[in-house]
């Protein structure tokens, strides 16, 4: 554990950042696997859940957890998936 003041913050800080990131990271993850389970079931609502999916995708980008073009990675990749069903 830190003695310096500013280095207790700091650590405190980060803590607490990382646990919101993975809570973001979950909620993209989670939906990446409702949506590739929408595509193994032939779902109706694909193009649905594929909205939701890129929503979360997103909004991960927006508040900095993910890189934009990791994002653009995913939802082409989450787009080949849905044109191949």
């Amino acid at each position: 554990m830190p003695n310096i003041k500013s280095a207790i913050k700091r650590v405190k800080v980060t803590e607490k950042k990382t646990l919101q990131n993975k809570i973001v990271k979950t909620k993209v993850k989670n939906a990446v696997k409702r949506f590739e389970n929408a595509v193994a079931n032939n779902s109706d609502d694909l193009a649905e859940q594929y909205k939701l999916t890129v929503s979360q995708i997103d909004k991960a980008v927006t508040k900095g957890v993910l890189h934009k073009n990791t994002a653009a990675r995913k939802k082409s990749r989450l787009a080949k998936m849905m044109v191949k069903e």
